[in-house]
């Protein structure tokens, strides 16, 4: 019996900033973001948008294709968690309407809390083959204005529906972790931004790319010539080139020419690159992106994925895309959204980065902008009031 993801559907904000303009405000070479980063834009969400309105605005195409019955698990995946106590998933669990016969549980492991989620809802599923679970992965990148990370924010959700039989992707029950105590990326529960060491977190992710693919090599017997496409967690997308790099020279197989490294990993970039980093929906962005971006049909190919969170913890894994899964994505719906975004001016994206959420106790009503089916309506005595847009 084959577990995996029946649908999948990813959202992102109305609103994006041209890394152009961010380099020409701070005085560096264009190419250094575009070229260099691998960025062309960055999300940007607006004061009445949050992690809880961007993964329901994700997953409402999934609950209205899939239906609701049999939904018996919601695992919600962030790092950029807005309550110590309640799950993110039960606001989630509300504004979908989901049936009350339903667990709902928050995740966190910075950005690989997506994947640590859909291997746990595949657990799940395959332990009772008749219940749905619900995967909902959702960040906002934020950092310092200034700091060598702002480049890479973005914002954004990844809604999979998880069972028996699926329609889109069976997953492999193979994979390879790797788990370790650094401290390369930490956001303090004092902080909005986010504390980044650059440097020392790519090579970690580098470093630990290695033994989660000897792990799962090993426990699969297959090689990278096995795999149609690739899926890296992507907090910038050069980094997907360097992770084929370094994979090519730790199997000691020749690295693949441009055209060939561009077939291979070039259509799970291009809704990442427009969006900025999704932390924890990243990796299945990427999916997202490959499934509506491959120029050929990707029917019985098999797809390898590299999920990366800092902290640390690495997994190496894949799976095969079903035939006829055209007939069950949201290609149309992702152009859309993306084609229709408004671009911001500096001076709007600052003013925005320091609007802040009150937390002061008090009442606040927050002014709508464009967006999805959801919002986050104001506060009140310290309580979060989500609406239908």
């Amino acid at each position: 019996m084959d577990i995996g993801i029946d649908l999948i559907s990813f959202h992102t904000p109305s609103y994006y900033l041209d890394l152009r303009v961010l380099a020409e405000r701070r005085g560096v070479d264009p190419d250094k973001f575009v070229i260099g980063v691998g960025q062309e834009r960055m999300a940007i969400p607006p004061p009445d948008q949050d992690i809880v309105t961007l993964a329901a605005n994700a997953a409402l195409p999934v609950v209205e294709k899939a239906g609701r019955d049999g939904i018996g698990l919601l695992l919600f995946a962030t790092e950029s968690g807005i309550d110590q106590s309640k799950a993110a998933a039960l606001f989630c669990h509300g504004l979908l309407g989901l049936p009350p016969e339903c667990r709902c549980v928050e995740l966190k492991e910075a950005c690989y809390g997506g994947t640590a989620a859909l291997r746990l809802a595949a657990a799940m599923v395959a332990a009772n083959p008749s219940m749905k679970a619900l995967v909902l992965a959702a960040d906002i990148a934020r950092y310092d204005l200034g700091s060598s990370g702002e480049p890479t924010q973005g914002a954004g959700a990844v809604a999979m529906l998880v069972t028996a039989n699926p329609r889109v992707m069976a997953l492999d029950p193979e994979t390879g972790v790797h788990a370790e105590d650094i401290m390369d990326f930490w956001r303090p529960n004092y902080r909005a931004e986010a504390f980044v060491d650059g440097k020392y977190s790519t090579r970690m992710y580098l470093t630990t790319l290695i033994p989660a693919w000897k792990a799962y090599a090993a426990a699969s017997g297959r090689t990278l010539a096995d795999h149609a496409h690739l899926a890296f967690h992507m907090p910038f997308t050069k980094i997907a080139w360097k992770s084929l790099s370094r994979l090519c020279r730790a199997e000691g197989v020749p690295e693949p020419s441009a055209g060939e490294a561009a077939r291979l990993l070039g259509p799970a970039t291009v809704w990442n690159r427009i969006t900025g980093n999704t932390y924890s929906a990243c990796v299945h962005e990427g999916l997202c992106s490959l499934l509506d971006n491959a120029p050929e049909p990707l029917d019985g190919r098999r797809i390898g994925f590299f999920s990366y969170g800092s902290g640390c913890m690495a997994e190496f894994y894949s799976g095969v895309v079903r035939p006829g899964y055209r007939g069950h994505v949201f290609t149309d719906l992702h152009r859309a959204m993306l084609e229709n975004r408004t671009e911001l001016t500096y001076r709007q994206y600052e003013d925005i980065f320091n609007y802040g959420v009150p937390q002061d106790g008090g009442d606040h009503v927050f002014a709508p902008y464009r967006g999805g089916p959801f919002r986050l309506a104001g506060i009140n005595g310290h309580k979060r009031r989500y609406e239908p847009r």
